[in-house]
């Protein structure tokens, strides 16, 4: 049989780069900081990266290796490095790629801690950024300058679920000569690959839906072998590597993603459905929804619309707060992607920090919540949401 017929699953299951003398079946655990070398010649031409081999585990694996190249072969990439976690993934990749004076331009729904880099840490290195409204796509390329180097997006957002098209975005790196970075945390590789709309690098926070267990964390970035290499160069120096043990539980959990994520997307459309018409709801966003704005984009780049619903409670800041004080069954918790089904009030937690205004401009309204729809009884899920809203 020929491996490029492979499906997803099978990649995710069967891919094992390396077994001992002792013909394991399940992949060992490399707890190692370092590996030694047959002769001073061998020592000399791996370190100068005459030959692919570990040297010391800061730099790679066997454990990270195998990670990597699942999700590699799961994103069309053929390079990657693996990270301790999303955010040393995001932070490593931009950092080996820009330098002083450059310039981002982001859509202005990403993570709190991206916007926090991009606000707070990089304007310290004279590299700023734009941000675009991701319901005016046309605008993108008005904020495009000379010294733009990177066009960055997440989608599906965090935390309104808003979608962007990613042909759209690709197409502009292209006109443009810009690096396409895209997290793909929400949507994982078995519901979306951006690197066949035009994606240069791919980033994830692995401690998400990729664990899907709340275990440990992680992160990878894969893409273009060049911009891997820089990326691989600086996070050799800097220090910010997977663990052996972590990428071991990270891998394993990558042979149930697709399985896992099916019944993710199945409760959490079942989720949106009855939320859609509860009373106390004013509206509900959920890719997969038809009333969604971006419904058919997501159509387009997803296999399914993702595990995540975002809706507004009616009354507001108040309400959000009094909806969490009466969960009883889902967890209150900052995480996503669990077993679990996790809720979250974003304007009195996560981003009360910004003005309204400020939230507002993110589709961050006083009640919206976002649920991490989990692995439970469905019935059971929506009996907990019914109760607290009621």
């Amino acid at each position: 049989m020929n491996e490029e017929e492979f499906g997803f699953e099978t990649e995710a299951i069967r891919t094992q780069l390396e077994r001992t003398q002792y013909l394991e079946h399940s992949v060992p655990l490399y707890l190692t900081s370092s590996f030694v070398f047959e002769d001073a010649e061998d020592m000399r031409a791996s370190f100068a990266e005459e030959k692919d081999r570990n040297i010391y585990s800061r730099y790679s694996n066997p454990n990270t290796n195998e990670f990597v190249e699942k999700v590699c072969k799961m994103e069309g990439a053929t390079a990657g490095f693996a990270f301790a976690s999303g955010m040393a993934a995001v932070y490593s990749t931009l950092a080996a790629l820009l330098k002083s004076g450059d310039h981002i331009v982001s859509s202005s729904s990403v993570f709190g801690a991206t916007h926090s880099l991009f606000v707070n840490y990089f304007p310290k290195w004279n590299i700023q950024t734009s941000y675009f409204d991701i319901n005016k796509p046309e605008t993108i390329e008005s904020f495009i300058t000379a010294d733009t180097k990177i066009l960055f997006a997440e989608s599906p957002t965090n935390p309104a679920v808003d979608i962007i098209d990613l042909e759209l975005l690709g197409n502009i790196a292209k006109k443009h000569n810009l690096i396409l970075v895209i997290d793909n945390c929400f949507a994982t590789p078995y519901l979306q690959q951006p690197i066949k709309w035009g994606a240069h690098l791919v980033v994830h926070s692995a401690t998400k839906l990729m664990d899907g267990q709340g275990r440990v964390l992680g992160g990878v970035t894969v893409g273009d072998p060049e911009l891997i290499h820089k990326i691989y160069l600086f996070s050799r120096l800097t220090g910010p590597s997977l663990s052996p043990f972590n990428a071991w539980v990270l891998s394993k959990s990558l042979e149930t993603l697709a399985i896992r994520l099916d019944r993710h997307c199945e409760n959490a459309l079942k989720v949106a459905e009855f939320l859609e018409q509860h009373p106390k709801v004013n509206r509900v966003k959920y890719p997969f929804l038809k009333s969604h704005p971006q419904y058919e984009i997501a159509q387009k780049q997803m296999k399914l619309g993702g595990n995540i619903v975002a809706f507004e409670i009616k009354g507001g800041l108040e309400a959000g707060r009094n909806f969490l004080d009466k969960i009883k069954l889902c967890s209150l918790s900052p995480n996503l992607g669990d077993t679990r089904t996790i809720v979250t009030h974003p304007a009195s937690t996560t981003h009360s920090k910004l003005s309204v205004d400020e939230r507002l401009a993110v589709s961050i309204t006083d009640g919206l919540v976002r649920v991490s729809v989990g692995l439970e009884t469905v019935k059971d899920i929506i009996a907990d949401l019914d109760q607290a809203l009621s």
